[in-house]
């Protein structure tokens, strides 16, 4: 059916392979027991369903070197396909035939140039791949795009909000300076009338002495006079006091009064004096901390610079799968030294960015608490039973309010897959090891 030196220069792409052995395992079930070559013998008495997916290599390989069996395989292509194995026949690819049937029909009936029809298929299969992949990049980036345009929103908002504040604020202290302005003016005037009531005096006095022979009625009078006038000196000098003394009291009673209403409109709603974080409402296992407390020390999926700038995004939180990653880069130590050195690692990583941090580890099979040393800002928390670490790490990320920068470090395909769904920005765990070497 082909040349003698006709032959695949390379192993047949995965799922023309795939689809070929599926083929012979059907075959392979409906022969008989004596036709059955000898090496598939034991795997033909497998589930229909477990053939091709448990004894690939084996059929594929009796494919490649059996050409009677082949030729069975071939039989059942041509009736199911005959319009299709025609075609090959003549040496013509239809155009709108599936590159993965073209393939595996070339490769069991062997037309001529079959070799190349699978090349064509190949350079078919690679051309689709790619063009879905730059697809899924495009999505990527047109959901960052959205999640950084959101954010700006945010961050307007509460720029805008802050002006108000600040506005409010610069008028309240412009009414206040006012009203002390006012005090001060007024009790400048007395004392200029003070002063005035002294020269006052001291003319009188003056005049006193000076007329000391006009008699005793004259002097009497001008006693009683500048009695009078030093009488009402005092109590100008008093008013000027008690005026000073009120206008301060009043401002000191506005003051207290702000902070005493602002005091009891927090106690009224109950405010916290810290402020809780989302992914500490999500039901988990704590590590149980030991008794001395030790204190902390100080694009593309694998682009090496992604997690740096998700690391740089304002309130980003950063979930860990916790020995998806260890086991990934230190899975030669024991689950607590591993433990141990990716905490280290974290440790050093929030003092550089201040970044929220959730280590996430499975404690579904632990039989007793586990002591975790936990650095300052890193949260630490395991599965409860019947729980797996994928499923805490997905109610983590729900538990965050739409538009919040969330990155989930895994190398877990299914987890990463069902993060980016939810909104959140899967990493790989090579690139947060990357960055903890690095530091």
């Amino acid at each position: 059916m082909s040349s003698a030196g006709e032959g695949l220069s390379r192993p047949l792409p995965e799922q023309v392979r795939l689809n070929v052995v599926d083929l012979a395992s059907q075959v392979l079930g409906t022969m008989p027991a004596a036709a059955i070559p000898p090496p598939l013998r034991g795997i033909a008495k497998f589930d229909p369903r477990k053939r091709a997916k448990l004894a690939s290599a084996p059929i594929a390989a009796q494919l490649e070197n059996d050409k009677k069996f082949r030729e069975l395989v071939a039989e059942s292509v041509t009736a199911g396909w005959p319009e299709l194995v025609s075609a090959l026949a003549e040496g013509n690819v239809p155009p709108a035939a599936d590159p993965v049937l073209v393939a595996a029909a070339a490769y069991l009936t062997r037309p001529p140039g079959w070799a190349e029809m699978i090349e064509t298929a190949r350079s078919d299969l690679e051309k689709s791949l790619a063009a879905a992949e730059d697809s899924e990049r495009e999505q990527v980036v047109t959901r960052l795009r959205e999640q950084l345009a959101a954010q700006k929103n945010a961050a307007k908002e509460e720029a805008d909000r802050l002006r108000e504040q600040v506005k409010a604020s610069r008028a309240e202290n412009s009414d206040l300076r006012r009203r002390l302005h006012d005090a001060r003016e007024r009790s400048k005037a007395a004392v200029r009338r003070a002063e005035e009531m002294e020269r006052a005096a001291e003319e009188a006095r003056t005049a006193a002495s000076a007329a000391g022979s006009a008699g005793e009625s004259e002097l009497r009078r001008l006693r009683e006079r500048l009695s009078d006038v030093e009488k009402q000196l005092e109590a100008s000098r008093r008013a000027a006091r008690e005026g000073r003394s009120i206008e301060d009291a009043r401002i000191r009673v506005l003051l207290d009064a702000l902070q005493d209403a602002s005091a009891g409109l927090r106690r009224e709603l109950a405010l916290p004096t810290t402020i809780s974080r989302p992914a500490d409402s999500v039901a988990a296992v704590t590590g149980e901390r030991p008794g001395v407390r030790v204190p902390a020390r100080a694009l593309a999926d694998d682009d090496p610079q992604l997690l740096d700038q998700l690391l740089a995004l304002p309130q980003i939180h950063l979930i860990i799968d916790g020995y998806n990653v260890t086991k990934t880069g230190y899975g030669t130590l024991t689950l607590a030294d591993q433990r141990n050195r990716l905490m280290t690692g974290l440790g050093g990583l929030v003092a550089q960015t201040r970044v929220e941090v959730t280590a996430v580890f499975d404690g579904a099979e632990l039989n007793a608490p586990v002591q975790v040393v936990a650095p300052r800002g890193v949260r630490v928390l395991f599965s409860a039973p019947g729980e797996i670490a994928d499923d805490l790490i997905r109610q983590l990320v729900r538990a965050e309010p739409p538009g919040r920068a969330i990155a989930v470090v895994s190398s877990d395909r299914e987890v990463a897959e069902s993060v980016r769904r939810m909104g959140a920005r899967p990493v790989s765990s090579g690139l947060l090891l990357r960055r903890l070497g690095r530091a």
